[in-house]
């Protein structure tokens, strides 16, 4: 599995670990966590959670603008996480690699900035109510992802840009208003069943599971046993010693 190592420049992420507040703090952070084994990083600047405050987009650049040069430098791959084309745009042009697009691809204008730019972009199935009226989650979560999945690759394609999709169930925090209990028994049938996500012939990405916990550790070992290509993670450590748990 290739890792994506986090930085969020937005100050409310859940994981103070990951926040960035300049281009020093994120030349540290991506200095780590390049030492502890990552492929490539993500950077946002707009809080994804439903409890991020949302700033505007002169905001959230504001946050990006001087930490995408510093990612940059390390000549690795790099994806910008927002659901905004125009942050999109602005971060390939100053020196990302990729977009992690959180509006799921629903706006015909990051579409448009996908394809101009041909970067690899991540697909996330997007839960709950949302402008195309997907996503909302009943009966067997994997049939509804892959209703999802193949309305959105049917615009992917009207775009050129499928062969460059990478999907991702979308489970960092989803169903995010169903108590911890039900989301784990969610996203353990979700994880469960990667395989059928492999009916598109695209590779797989997955918001890994950072928490302390017996749970979000069986979590781990249920995505490492189902061998997507990308993860996106906190802590690297976490990751490779599910992989040691497997193969001992």
């Amino acid at each position: 599995m290739r890792l994506f190592g986090v930085l969020n420049a937005s100050p409310d992420s859940l994981n103070l670990d990951s926040i960035v507040r300049n281009a020093d703090d994120a030349r540290t952070r991506a200095q780590h966590l390049r030492t502890q084994g990552v492929w490539g990083f993500d950077l946002g600047g707009q809080g994804s959670t439903f409890q991020a405050a949302e700033v505007t987009p002169d905001d959230e650049w504001a946050r990006l603008a001087p930490i995408i040069p510093v990612l940059a430098d390390f000549g690795m791959p790099f994806s910008v996480d927002t659901w905004r084309p125009a942050t999109a745009r602005r971060s390939l042009e100053a020196g990302a690699t990729w977009i992690n697009a959180a509006d799921g691809l629903q706006q015909d204008e990051m579409l448009e900035v996908a394809a101009e730019f041909g970067c690899p972009v991540v697909l996330p199935f997007l839960s709950g109510p949302d402008p195309l009226r997907l996503g909302r989650v009943t009966g067997d979560p994997v049939e509804v992802i892959i209703d999802f999945f193949e309305t959105m690759l049917a615009r992917c394609d009207r775009f050129g840009i499928r062969d460059n999709v990478v999907i991702d169930p979308g489970t960092g925090f989803a169903p995010h208003d169903w108590p911890w209990e039900e989301r784990f028994v969610y996203q353990k049938r979700v994880y469960s069943n990667l395989d059928r996500l492999r009916v598109f012939g695209l590779p797989l990405y997955i918001a890994l599971p950072w928490k302390d916990t017996v749970q979000h550790a069986e979590l781990m070992d249920i995505i490492v046993a189902g061998d997507p290509e990308y993860g996106r993670v906190h802590y690297p450590a976490q990751v490779f010693a599910a992989e040691q748990r497997r193969s001992s």
